[in-house]
């Protein structure tokens, strides 16, 4: 479904991805560890458009996303759950969720979209009008999962769902992630507790300093020693 081959992304002259190459299979969860600067989130904004790689290409379905505009990345069934939640907070949660449709015009499929992320979220139907701004950090981050499926997507980026979420609610979070999943959804998750990580993906890289340093199924890695060493906290 996504390829990624030898893609270099840069902030001004300081160079964030060098040289990544990873695939995503059709109805996967894939997974990103690293610590912080290792060029994961990066990854992400590279694969949605909001970033621009200098060297190598990004193909979804075969075809190749290099200078496509991110509207279009959007309709053509990628959605970004970005780090930090990036809700509207003046905004209703209501409101949120529909401008997560906001390139559909099938308003049947909309409305049953949205109640399918209602279900997801039960908290979220609970507070449907009220200001997201206003909602705890576990429930925003509820929304902006949820915005990122009211796109419809083939392939969910998600961008540490769980940053700064008690762990009852990381439970709930990777919990969902699984139900997304088994709903036909294929996900590229990032995430710094690679343990939860692993336990729901399928394969997983692991980056360092912005390029490869691991590859293999998430069964593996989570057995392989300087994984645990580094990132399981053994």
């Amino acid at each position: 479904m996504l390829v990624l081959d030898d893609i270099h992304v840069y902030y001004g002259n300081i160079a964030a991805v060098k040289g990544l190459s990873l695939t995503v299979h059709a109805g996967e969860i894939v997974t990103l560890i690293g610590s912080n600067g290792a060029g994961k989130s990066t990854t992400l904004r590279t694969i949605s458009g909001l970033l621009r790689p200098r060297k190598g290409s990004v193909t979804f379905e075969g075809k190749r996303l290099n200078g496509v505009a991110e509207h279009e990345i959007v309709r053509l069934g990628i959605a970004h759950s970005p780090e930090g939640r990036r809700i509207f907070p003046k905004m209703s949660v209501g409101e949120n969720l529909d401008l997560g449709a906001f390139l559909r015009k099938d308003k049947a499929g909309i409305a049953e979209d949205k109640e399918k992320v209602l279900d997801l979220f039960p908290r979220l139907r609970e507070r449907i009008s009220q200001k997201a701004g206003t909602m705890s950090g576990g429930e925003q981050q509820m929304l902006a999962v949820g915005r990122a499926l009211m796109a419809r997507p083939k392939l969910l980026l998600l961008d540490e769902p769980s940053m700064g979420l008690a762990p009852v609610l990381v439970d709930l979070i990777f919990e969902t992630i699984a139900r997304i999943h088994e709903q036909g959804t294929t996900v590229l998750l990032v995430e710094q507790n690679a343990l939860a990580a692993l336990e729901v993906a399928d394969r997983a890289y692991v980056l360092e300093s912005g390029s490869l340093k691991l590859a293999g199924t998430a069964a593996e890695l989570a057995e392989d020693e300087e994984v645990v060493s580094a990132y399981l906290g053994a």
